[in-house]
């Protein structure tokens, strides 16, 4: 799937949802969809960042996708009900679901990682994540053919220290991939996680400011297994943790 080249109508008629889609990889998964067809679902933090994406995606001549403002770390529960009741109301279902927004945290030993750094990262990587795919799920399961893709790390399949919250959030993750994809084996939703890898992003300068962000494929050129996962070929894949190089 790393060489794998996609249809360009792939994802012709689907709603597909992105978290953290105002910048990196969430940007380009977002503008990548569109061009194979999809209507997107543009959710994060930043409302500007939004709109640029948004506008990139309308000025290439592909559907219009939805701005989603939405605050991670301060949502209440009800706002994701919110949000699903709209989705249903305007596309009747969703057809994929991008979890790629999160945050990285301090990086610290543990014994100096404070508890509310600790909690900040949990709710906004594991929290929020958990409360808006338990609010998409009845929407997925209105799709032929659904696919949730969880963004992992290698710090959350080995643990590795002064990782602290960010790699227990990203096992979390993996768990929680894990036991959707458990319970929804006999359905027509999948679920599967991604190891981006080192790639040239925001949160990548900053976890290693002295690398040289050159010598690391950009986010265009890790969609081949964000494009393979969301589309029908990867029909019957699930519970997998993959790597996207």
């Amino acid at each position: 799937m790393f060489d794998y080249t996609a249809p360009a109508d792939l994802l012709k008629d689907r709603v597909i949802l992105v978290t953290g889609a105002g910048r990196g990889i969430g940007a380009e998964a977002a503008r990548t969809y569109a061009a194979h067809g999809a209507t997107v679902l543009l959710l994060g933090k930043t409302e500007k960042r939004l709109n640029a994406v948004y506008d990139e995606i309308v000025a290439a001549g592909h559907s219009e996708p939805v701005v989603i403002p939405l605050d991670l770390e301060k949502a209440a529960p009800e706002a994701y009900q919110e949000l699903a009741a709209m989705v249903e109301s305007e596309f009747g279902r969703l057809d994929g679901l991008l979890h790629n927004a999160s945050i990285l945290g301090p990086r610290t030993p543990l014994e100096q990682l404070a508890g509310e750094n600790f909690a900040k990262v949990m709710q906004i990587n594991v929290n929020a994540m958990f409360m808006l795919n338990s609010a998409m799920l009845p929407l997925l399961r209105l799709s032929k053919d659904a696919s949730v893709i969880f963004t992992s790390s290698s710090v959350g399949r080995k643990g590795r220290a002064y990782w602290g919250a960010y790699a227990v959030s990203k096992f979390a993750t993996e768990g929680l991939m894990q036991v959707m994809a458990d319970e929804c084996d006999d359905t027509s939703i999948r679920a599967n996680s991604v190891n981006p890898g080192a790639t040239r992003t925001d949160m990548r300068a900053h976890a290693y400011p002295g690398e040289n962000p050159l010598n690391n494929p950009t986010p265009a050129e890790i969609m081949p297994v964000y494009l393979y996962l969301m589309g029908a070929e990867s029909t019957g894949v699930t519970g997998q943790a993959l790597d996207a190089q």
